[in-house]
């Protein structure tokens, strides 16, 4: 086998490989690629890597994944083709040894409100099927198995009886409205019936209507007799007619059927499914569907929240006791008189009127709410409230206590009180959605499942089993399966997505991913390697589009494209494993690569550590931050400088900043913002906080036509330049001629997109170049219009980097516009680039030049807040990213950064780090300090690995 080479392959050596054992591509020329030749090893993993824009994508979706998605619809039928016929080729000369292709793209954030981690993974459609098959129904009342008797196991115990034995087949007799017994008798009659049982006397029927007066039938057990039998356990005649006898007890019974063995005991079987008066649903995959109106909660209608009182409203600061009036209604004089009973006899039932809330355990604090003899709960008081809702006083205090809470009677779970009656192994499926996805792991480990059921349910516990191993190996076993994914992280997004197209676990496949760390803690970051390499290890070949070092090192090979990004990448720079970087560095020829990625890894090039920790005399102060995980936290967040709030995935870090401090500093400015998380108070210098911007990595404008040149206003200029242009005037074209957001001069059959979305119903939808304008998004006479040999189409199609260049000399405001996308490192992205084709990690820095351009009136004195702004971002463009942000905190702004990259966290002026696990483990505040004081920690997992950047 030939040695891969380390740097780019001449034509002769590329025509050698077998492509059996490489993935073989000749001259990719995919958009900024330059003609690349590169050969892949299948059945390993290989990292793709180098600067933001420098053709890794290009290289890894829009060639190999483009041409195998190509390949695959060609294999299809010539029907389904002619939906696809017009899917371009990759500009590439071939493509050898393709297999079949999976992607899993870090797509914008497109989540369904009503989507759970357990159905975006597929567990909760196999919890479903697992309960509806081989579930077991609990009455809540007496805590019996609920079953119904067939007609198979009736005559079962028939024919367990002795051979020989004689059995009575009964009913109970019924009478239906309106008629007598004696006429209920003559219908029976009628039918072929001979017989009745009176009590335990068998008569017949003719002789009672003869002789009704020998017959006393009031105040009577009457049953119809369906048949005798004698038990012959091996004559097939014998069970058939048995069957139909116990079919027909059935029926005329109303699902009733009564077996008397003469001289023995008498048993009773019902078809019906009920027990202790109660009629339960039988389990079906329906019942445990929330987003089906038979399985939706009857109160909350399949939300799993309803309006109601809100209990922290009610019990706004847990610090206090129940005597200090921790219950808030009942702090003015009048309604006080509803607190005195419990302050005077809670001594009578041990209750700690003087204990702070926070430390009554859970049945005291049920009390509260349900009352007892000595005096009225809550749950009281709002109901004497609420049937005095005609006066308007009453309406107004229920009205300070009312908020979205979870749901009573689902706990959350969305799913109809009765669903959870049904049992396996003795938890319900409501149980297992609220569990953390470690604990449901744990249960199916051990779970106590009979062999007839086991076997029923073998592939579906392994289906399951499998799902929930792979969100555990992806660093999401603390999350619940209930939990709503617009919950989640976008790193937490990312890996369930992952987690669930490795559930499939397909064999001789091109896996290729684009960046499966981020928002992944390096913590967590060698469990995710391992859930790599052991799909290379099933035998597909696993391609990664990768910055995270770690991950790297773990490659077998690593493709370097660049060195630069936009024009000046597109180039393999550098192909290898790690023992040839050493055999590099020992050779000195690393130099002669140009590579930023060798630069990084072998230590010539490095974000240096700021010589000064910025000091910060006003703090934001949060008190007793309790949602989701947190527990009760007490946070200081110092202002005017740059804080990072780290922590292992799922530690609370998003909950702390997304969920409670910038709803809660958006309400107290006025402004409209999301629910607010629980807290007690925040505090401290409120009134240097004028303005708060989150950056997030939600998608720039709501639109496919947005684009970085129209979310930061520099369209606006480019469409007055054009129609200033003298054949504009002759025109009459106006600014709105050269917008594709109106009508006048852009294309319509694309509406101004360039593209036409086809919608595939059995594969992902496909866009395909618009044949009306060959994807210039304009009219012909518009495209004529021209400044400097540029019409508005090749204007958008131009880089930053390229516009700042072509503008510079003539348009000094138009370059200085574009400036900050460049200073964010953004200079590779096309000027009309759609906001659906950006990463993440790109809107939001598209995002950051905006403000960096527009800039605001309230300097010194803005809030920023970042959401894992490293994603995406190459070491280099940190470096660049780092500089904007530190920009804004010399002018005397406040930057927060949710952030697991230690080279941003290194940087930090103050770190707090949440912990020390993720999910229930996590919640605490585990740290808060310099990053050097933050290095000195031992058992910590982030100052563990800060230590080796300091």
């Amino acid at each position: 086998m030939m040695q891969l080479p380390v740097t780019r392959i001449d034509a002769s050596q590329f025509d050698e490989l077998d492509p059996r054992k490489y993935i073989l591509i000749k001259g990719a020329r995919v958009n900024n690629l330059k003609s690349v030749d590169v050969a892949i090893p299948r059945n390993k993993l290989v990292v793709i890597t180098g600067l933001s824009g420098s053709g890794k994508s290009s290289l890894a979706f829009d060639t190999l994944f483009a041409e195998g998605q190509r390949m695959y619809v060609e294999s299809l039928s010539s029907y389904a083709r002619q939906f696809l016929g017009r899917m371009e080729k990759p500009e590439v000369e071939y493509i050898k040894g393709i297999s079949p292709a999976i992607a899993i793209e870090q797509k914008v954030n497109t989540r369904n409100p009503r989507s759970t981690v357990g159905t975006s993974t597929e567990i909760y459609d196999y919890l479903k099927l697992l309960f509806a098959r081989i579930g077991h129904t609990y009455s809540p009342v007496s805590g019996q198995l609920v079953r119904k008797d067939s007609v198979t196991d009736v005559v079962n115990y028939i024919l367990n009886h002795d051979e020989g034995a004689r059995v009575l087949i009964l009913t109970t007799l019924l009478i239906r409205d309106g008629r007598s017994i004696y006429e209920e008798l003559t219908i029976l009659l009628s039918k072929g019936y001979n017989r009745i049982m009176i009590d335990t006397d068998v008569a017949y029927i003719e002789e009672i209507l003869e002789k009704p007066e020998d017959f006393p039938l009031e105040g009577k057990e009457i049953y119809i007799l369906i048949d005798r039998a004698t038990v012959h356990k091996d004559d097939e005649d014998t069970q058939y007619r048995l069957s139909d006898s116990v079919q027909t007890a059935f029926f005329e019974g109303e699902g009733i059927c009564y077996v008397q063995v003469v001289n023995g005991e008498q048993k009773t079987f019902s078809d019906k499914f009920e027990l202790d008066g109660i009629i339960f649903e039988e389990p079906t995959v329906n019942l445990f569907s929330f987003n089906n109106p038979f399985g939706a909660c009857k109160r909350c209608e399949g939300f799993g929240r309803v309006l109601g009182i809100d209990p922290e409203l009610v019990i706004p600061d847990k610090n206090l006791s129940v005597y200090d009036g921790a219950i808030a209604p009942w702090r003015t004089e009048k309604m006080s008189e509803w607190l005195v009973p419990l302050v005077r006899n809670g001594a009578k039932f041990d209750f700690p009127i003087h204990r702070p809330y926070k430390e009554l355990t859970p049945a005291q604090k049920e009390l509260l709410w349900t009352g007892n003899e000595y005096f009225s709960g809550i749950s009281s008081f709002v109901a004497e409230l609420e049937s005095q809702t005609h006066k308007i006083q009453y309406r107004v205090m229920l009205s300070r206590f009312r908020g979205r809470t979870t749901c009573p009677d689902c706990r959350g779970s969305r799913l109809r009180k009765d669903a959870s009656y049904v049992k396996v192994g003795g938890v319900s499926i409501t149980d297992l959605v609220l569990m953390p996805i470690n604990d449901v792991i744990e249960f199916f480990k051990s779970v106590d499942i009979n062999e007839h059921d086991r076997s029923i349910a073998k592939r579906i516990l392994t289906e399951i089993e499998t799902r929930l191993d792979y969100m555990n190996r992806v660093g999401l076993g603390y999350l619940t399966l209930n939990r709503l994914t617009n919950s989640l992280s976008g790193g937490e997004f990312q890996r369930i997505k992952l987690a669930t197209s490795l559930g499939s676990a397909l064999v001789g496949s091109m896996y290729i991913l684009d960046e499966p760390s981020i928002g992944l803690h390096p913590r967590d970051t060698q469990r995710l390697v391992g859930v790599l390499e052991s799909l290379r290890d099933l035998g597909n070949t696993v391609i990664v589009v990768e910055h995270e070092e770690e991950v790297m090192h773990a490659a077998d090979q690593i493709i370097d494209i660049g060195p630069e990004a936009g024009t000046g990448g597109g180039n393999l720079v550098f192909q290898g494993n790690w023992d040839e970087i050493r055999e590099l560095k020992l050779s000195g020829e690393e130099n002669s690569l140009k590579s930023h990625t060798l630069d990084f890894l072998l230590g010539h090039d490095s974000i240096p550590v700021p010589p000064v920790r910025r000091k910060s005399l006003h703090f934001l102060e949060i008190k007793g931050a309790r949602e989701n995980n947190l527990k009760d936290v007490d946070v200081k967040i110092p202002l005017n400088n740059l804080t990072v709030v780290t922590g292992v995935s799922g530690s609370g870090k998003s909950t702390l900043i997304r969920k409670i401090l910038y709803p809660a500093l958006m309400r107290l400015k006025g402004e409209f913002s999301e629910e607010v998380g629980k807290f007690n108070d925040l505090s401290g210098s409120l009134d240097r906080v004028e303005a708060i911007e989150m950056i997030d990595q939600n998608p720039i404008g709501k639109s496919s036509r947005s684009n970085p040149v129209t979310y930061i206003k520099a369209y606006d200029y480019i469409r007055q330049m054009m129609s200033d242009l003298p054949i504009s005037k002759a025109r009459s074209y106006k600014p709105s001629h050269f917008s594709f957001n109106v009508d006048g001069g852009r294309c319509e059959i694309c509406q101004g997109e360039g593209q036409v979305k086809v919608e595939m119903q059995f594969m992902a939808d496909i866009y395909l170049t618009c044949e009306g304008c060959n994807g210039k998004r304009f009219k012909q006479e518009i495209q004529e219009v021209q400044y400097n040999g540029k019409n508005v189409s090749d204007i958008l199609d131009l880089t930053v980097d390229e516009a700042i260049a072509f503008f510079r000399e003539s348009e000094p405001k138009l370059a200085d516009k574009l400036m900050p996308l460049q200073e964010v490192g953004l200079g590779y992205v096309g000027l009309g680039q759609s906001s659906n084709t950006l990463s993440g990690g790109e809107a939001q820095r598209v995002k950051l030049a905006s403000f960096l351009g527009k800039g605001s009136g309230h300097k010194g004195k803005m809030l920023f807040i970042f959401d894992e702004p490293t994603t995406g971002l190459h070491f280099h463009d940190i470096k660049k990213l780092l500089k904007a942000i530190n920009a804004l905190v010399d002018q005397g702004d406040s930057v927060i950064i949710i952030e697991h990259n230690m080279e941003v966290i290194k940087c930090a002026d103050w770190v707090l780090d949440l912990g020390p696990e993720g999910g229930e483990g996590g919640g605490y505040l585990t740290f808060a300090g310099t990053p050097e004081e933050m290095a000195k920690l031992e058992g910590n997992y982030t100052a563990d690995f800060l230590k080796e950047k300091l």
